[in-house]
């Protein structure tokens, strides 16, 4: 199943039960998930706030918010109980919360609370009119692939994780270089010398990829990029392949090494070590605001077509 098309009407509508998940570590995420969820109950809508974001939060037992707005449950809760979530903070904030729930299929609509905000769609100053705009059923909805990955030592899987962004794996804590022999569907593509490769999905194509001259996919593209890092060979480049590929990396020679889901969770490889990564049987169901734009996006945040500045 490829990514869709964004289309109205498809959401899970109406929306009787929320779940807010923010970056917890953040004064400002919390005053707006505090005004967030206020609103949300003064509409008649049962609010769930995610357990680390609440308790690690110190300042929620002194809000004056009606306590039963408070309804703290972890990730397996949410997925049983939430009709969506919105997230606030930035595209990490995202990221995570997206793992946790892809398996629960619930949507996921973001605040933008961080930097760029690739995937955190609603402006921190539109978050009041936007809930409008949810409850009404007027966002529109967007599937994303996942990536599931599993580390095979010995012939036995010993760690496996979901990626939304991308799958890494690299030269660890150690500054050189690693052997690897990369395969696609059992066919041998190349041996490499380099710091790593990155399998990415084509919403992680604007993030670690992008960086390493990865190219820009859009959502819809049915594809996976395998992006070099750093390679030893200057003819090595991206290649794409199809989003039902089965990709190995197999490492043949490593001082450290280690794999990377999203950058957030890592496990440790060593020689002999194989990464096996595939699309997941998951998808994350993204919610835009009305007059979203998947090119609006890049322009926006990559500043492009903007004029130069004239000294």
């Amino acid at each position: 199943m490829t990514a869709s098309h964004p289309s109205p009407g498809n959401g899970p509508f109406p929306l009787r039960t929320i779940a807010l998940i923010g970056k917890y570590q953040s004064r400002e995420i919390l005053e707006s998930l505090s005004l967030l969820a206020k609103n949300l109950y003064d509409r008649g809508v049962d609010v769930l706030v995610e357990e680390a974001t609440a308790s690690l939060s110190a300042n929620l037992s002194h809000t004056e918010t009606d306590p039963q707005v408070w309804m703290r449950c972890g990730y397996a809760e949410i997925g049983a109980r939430a009709d969506a979530a919105i997230v606030l903070g930035g595209d990490g904030t995202m990221l995570n919360a997206a793992r946790h729930l892809a398996r629960h299929r619930v949507p996921l609509a973001g605040v933008n609370q961080g930097r760029l905000g690739f995937m955190t769609d609603v402006a921190q100053a539109d978050m009041l009119n936007c809930v409008d705009d949810l409850l009404a059923g007027r966002f529109v909805a967007e599937d994303r692939m996942l990536l599931s990955g599993e580390i095979v030592r010995d012939g036995r899987v010993i760690a496996s994780n979901l990626a939304l962004n991308e799958v890494v794996v690299d030269k660890g804590a150690i500054g050189r270089l690693i052997d690897f022999d990369l395969c696609v569907d059992g066919e041998f593509l190349y041996n490499l010398r380099s710091d790593g490769v990155i399998v990415s999905t084509p919403t992680g194509s604007t993030a670690y990829s992008l960086s390493a001259n990865g190219p820009i996919m859009h959502p819809r593209v049915s594809g996976i990029a395998l992006v070099p890092l750093c390679p030893h060979s200057l003819t090595n480049r991206p290649v794409l392949v199809g989003d039902h590929s089965a990709i190995e990396i197999r490492i043949v020679r490593a001082d450290d090494s280690r794999a990377h889901f999203d950058g957030q969770v890592t496990f440790d490889m060593k020689s002999g070590d194989a990464m096996r990564i595939r699309r997941s049987k998951d998808s994350v169901r993204f919610l835009h605001p009305p007059g979203y734009s998947y090119f609006a996006m890049l322009r926006e945040k990559l500043h492009w077509s903007r004029q130069p500045a004239i000294r």
